[in-house]
Parts: C-alpha cells; structure tokens; sequence
C-alpha cells in the first residue's frame, strides 16, 4: 500500500467525523475503582465515592474482546497502517480535561473523531505514522441532555519496528592523549569542548596545539549540550556496523561556537533540517565505551540528577514487571507490549513498559498527595517519551507554575535512567 492510497483511506475516516456515543461495558463501580486504586498505590479516601479523573478512559476501554465497531475511526485507521505494514503501536500524548468526577452507577459513553494522521515519520523506533484522536465523555444528565464530562486528544505512533542491531559492533573510535577527555566526559553524561588554557579558544575536533595562540596548554568545558543541525545528509548505504539506516548525520553547532558531527536521532517524528534544535545524548556501548550522539526530542531538564530543583517533594517510584503487569490490567490496557515480554521484544522494544494510563494516573496521584485530598484534577497534559522497563525507578519531580488560593498548576517531569519518561502540567482546583 502506498503513501497515496494510506492518505486517500484516512481522509475518508476523518470526513466521517464523530461517531455516535458507544456506551462503557460496565458502570462506574467501586470494585474497578478499587482495583485501579490498589494497583496505582494511591489511598486517596475520595475513591470510595468518586472514580479518579484519571479513569475517564478506562470505562470506555475494549479490554480482549478483538471485535470492533466498524466506525471507531481509532480502530479503523490502525487496522490500515497494520494493512500497510506499520504493525506496532506506542501512545505519545494524552491532553485531559474534566469537569467533573464520575460517580457509581452513571455509564459513561465515549464520541471519537479522527483529527490527523500524519508521515511516514523516521524516529527512533522506526519509521510510522502519527495518528490522533479528538475524544468526549459523555453522561445521560437529569433532564435527558448529555452531560460532556471529560476530553481527551490523544495520539499514538503507528511504525514499522527498525531491524534490531547489535550496538557493540559499531566502529570504535581512536581514543589518545587528544581524546581520552572528551570520552571519559561521554561516560560521565558530559559533553566536553577543549579550551586552550593560555586564550581561552574552545575548538573541536581536540588536537594538542592551539590553532589560535599555538599554546599547549590544554583543558576542557563542559557544554550545554545544546545546538542547531548546521548542516546534514542521510546515509542509505553500505551498512554501518552497529547501526540503523537510514542514518542522518548531522554537523551540529553548539550553543558555544562550536561544530560536532554526529548521528541524530527523531523519537518524536521531528523532520531532521538546518536549524533543527537539538541536544546531546549519550549511547553507552559496553563499559569502556559511550558514544555521544543528538537527539531532536524535547531534552530532558535535568532527567536523572538526583538534586534537580523542585517545588513539591520528590518522589521516587519502583518500576517492577508487577507493578507494569497490574497497572496495565486495571486500566483495562491489554496491549501485548504491557505484559507479554516476548510480544514486546518482536515489536522493537527491550521488555514491557509502562502504558500511558498507568504513566497519567501517577502523575495525578503525585500532585494531588502534595496538594491536599480535596483538591480535584481537571486538566492533565502528558508527553511521554523514554520507556519506563522493569528494573528502573520512575522519579517525580514537580515545579509550580502558577497559585492562587482555587487553582494550582504544576509541571512535573517523571524521569527513569533513560531520561524524562513523561513531561506533564497538571491543574488541580478545589
């Protein structure tokens, strides 16, 4: 199937506009809110009367039954890409609204329309489709009127898994006198520019004599790790040992000055330009060897340092194959890449992971231990980006953004030892 004809079948599905309301399976109930409450560690006393916001989703989950109505747009447009080959699937984004909380006994239905699919994009994970979905919860309300009780926009990556490489095969790079800074740097999680000691010149590639004054004087910066792709090309061919292709190489100029070749990486889809932002990554290769590559994703602020500022108290949580498996089931989540380690690898990922309920429930149950039991989530905007696999630690951290004696809004960063897993504001009112 072409680009052509993938396009020409989407924009029929998004000129069928919104679907008719399709009623959750079961009521809002307390055993559901009860299991989802246990497997999220959250003891907030509200859910005995009241589901959490973070549920808004999860009445309206299809859980096993593999039939689908034939005009879910969702269902619909990932049936097409699976058709053309883009057969794994991974959840991006999720922006959340709600007006209020469900309560036992109300069934809420679901309307969904398709916004956008947009590609082929070549990220990380191969190269795919991002596909998104404009959501509404609805209520029957006293009168007979529905009662629009949650939003959501919700995009997913639909892509083809990169042919797996082996990293320890990669051409090994010459480490002297000249270089041995800049990798020791690399294993650190630094990126180090030369500086001559005598005038002050940074200057890379690192070389004993500065071109500058020709003082040997020789020591080191670390940089921002922050630059704009200054030029580029994308290598097809021959393979590259210990790489994917296609390969975009990138001359990158540094917030300092200076220029570093490397290969860029786009695990949000970003198309690779001049001018593109990006920031440094590091790929470790085995212990005696990590390499510094870019990547055009939002960077992590501060991911994985253990005294990164922060407002609210952090928090740190255990990332287990118990927690992942039973996260996933109470969100009535049942893609395979959430418990099945064997199905997770043949779709290009390392093991399980986290899904993005899970990710959007602890992030809520965070802000709301800070702020108090009666403070009420009504918007949650979440980006996810590196996995959270068993074995990590997920570590919250939060930042206000703005209070007033009714609202309160915070940005918080949950970030594993991949990098940030999730970006998210979060508005919590009284």
């Amino acid at each position: 199937m072409t680009h052509d004809e993938i396009m020409a079948r989407v924009e029929e599905l998004i000129a069928a506009g919104e679907t008719t309301p399709r009623e959750a399976l079961d009521e809002v109930n307390l055993p559901m809110i009860r299991h989802w409450a246990e497997a999220m560690g959250d003891t907030n006393p509200r859910w005995a009367s009241v589901a959490p916001p973070a549920m808004a989703q999860v009445w309206t989950m299809y859980g096993l039954d593999p039939h689908r109505p034939a005009a879910d747009p969702l269902h619909g447009t990932m049936q097409l890409l699976d058709e053309a080959g883009f057969t794994s699937v991974l959840a991006t984004n999720s922006d959340q609204t709600y007006a209020r909380n469900l309560v036992p006994g109300e069934r809420p239905a679901v309307t969904t329309r398709l916004e956008s699919v947009v590609g082929p994009k070549q990220t990380g994970l191969g190269e795919g489709y991002f596909v998104t979905t404009q959501n509404t919860w609805w209520v029957a309300a006293s009168d007979g009127r529905r009662e629009a009780v949650a939003t959501m926009t919700f995009r997913v990556l639909k892509f083809k898994p990169a042919s797996r490489v082996d990293p320890a095969q990669t051409v090994r790079p010459v480490v002297n006198r000249d270089t041995a800074f800049f990798f020791d740097g690399t294993a650190n999680g630094e990126l180090r520019i030369q500086r001559c000691n005598a005038c002050g010149l940074l200057r890379h590639p690192p070389g004993p004599v500065c071109p500058s004054c020709h003082a040997m004087d020789r020591g080191h910066v670390v940089a921002s790790g922050r630059g704009v792709v200054h030029s580029f090309l994308v290598h097809h061919a021959p393979q590259v040992p210990g790489k994917t292709l296609p390969l975009p190489l990138a001359l990158v100029e540094l917030e300092e000055g200076v220029r570093m070749v490397g290969a860029v990486r786009s695990p949000d889809g970003t198309e690779v330009a001049i001018g593109t932002p990006v920031h440094v990554v590091f790929d470790r290769i085995d212990d005696n060897l990590t390499l510094a590559s870019w990547s055009t994703s939002e960077p992590p602020p501060a991911a994985a340092v253990e005294d990164r500022a922060s407002d609210l108290p952090m928090s740190r949580i255990a990332i287990t194959p118990t927690l992942i498996v039973s996260t996933a089931l109470a969100t009535r989540d049942f893609q395979d890449v959430h418990h099945d380690r064997d199905l997770a690898v043949q779709r290009g990922s390392k093991d399980i992971f986290l899904n993005i309920l899970t990710t959007t429930g602890l992030v809520q149950k965070y802000v709301v231990d800070w702020a108090g039991d009666d403070w009420r989530v009504t918007e949650c905007s979440l980006r996810l980006g590196a996995p959270a696999y068993p074995g990590d630690t997920l570590e919250l951290s939060g930042t206000i953004v703005t209070r007033t004696d009714g609202e309160i809004v915070v940005d918080v960063i949950g970030a594993v030892s991949l990098g940030a897993h999730a970006t998210s504001r979060v508005t919590v009112q009284r």
